[in-house]
C-alpha cells in the first residue's frame, strides 16, 4: 500500500465499534477502513453512504454483488474483486456466477434483470461510453424509477471505492481465492 494503516489504538474511539464489528464479520479488518479512518469525518461519510446502499431493500443481495463485482473487475481492483466476490459466492451459494461473470453476456446463467443492470453497470463504468435510450429502456423492463436510482448510485460508489484502492495500492486481504481473468474487458 502507498499510505501505511496506523494501528488500532491511534484511531478515534468512535471508529473502534466499526472495526471490531468488520473483524467479526470478516476476520479481520478491511485495509481500505484503516485508509479512509485516517480523516474520520470521510470515514464516517463513506461508511453511511455503504451502510444505506448494502441494506437496500430494491436491489436484492445478489444483484448487488453482481454490480459491484463486475465493476471491480472492470476497474482492476484485487482488494475489491477479492471481498466482492467472496459475498457474492456467499450470497449465490456457489462460485459459478463469480467464475462466469466476465463473461455475463454468453453464459446461461445470468437472468434477464442482472443482465440489464450489468450491462448498465459497464456503461457507466467505461469512460467515453454513454448510456443510450435502449439500454435505459431495457432497464425499465425490470426496475421502476427509484431501483434505477439505488442502482446508479451502488454502481458510482463501486466506481469510487475501485479507484480510491487502487491509487493506494490496496492489495487483496484473501478473501475470495479465484483464478486470473481477463475481466477488464467488457463482455458485449
Amino acid at each position: 500500500m502507498r499510505i501505511a494503516v496506523k494501528r488500532l489504538r491511534h484511531y478515534p474511539w468512535f471508529l473502534h465499534p466499526f472495526f471490531w464489528n468488520q473483524k467479526r464479520k470478516y476476520g479481520q479488518v478491511l485495509d481500505p477502513a484503516l485508509l479512509w479512518g485516517r480523516v474520520p469525518r470521510l470515514f464516517a461519510v463513506v461508511a453511511t453512504l455503504y451502510g444505506a446502499l448494502d441494506s437496500s431493500r430494491r436491489l436484492n443481495p445478489v444483484l448487488r454483488s453482481l454490480v459491484t463485482v463486475r465493476v471491480s473487475q472492470l476497474n482492476s481492483c484485487h482488494f475489491c474483486i477479492d471481498i466482492n466476490s467472496a459475498t457474492l459466492a456467499k450470497r449465490c451459494g456457489s462460485l459459478d456466477k463469480v467464475r462466469a461473470l466476465s463473461q455475463w453476456s454468453s453464459s446461461e446463467l445470468f437472468e434477464a434483470p442482472e443482465r440489464a443492470a450489468l450491462a448498465y453497470a459497464e456503461a457507466i463504468t467505461h469512460s467515453g461510453e454513454e448510456v443510450s435510450d435502449e439500454l435505459f429502456a431495457a432497464l425499465r423492463e425490470h426496475f421502476d424509477d427509484d431501483t434505477i436510482i439505488e442502482l446508479t448510485a451502488l454502481i458510482a460508489f463501486q466506481n469510487m471505492s475501485t479507484k480510491f484502492n487502487n491509487a493506494l495500492d490496496v492489495p487483496p486481504q484473501g478473501f475470495c481465492e479465484l483464478p486470473a481473468s481477463g475481466g477488464a474487458k467488457p463482455s458485449r
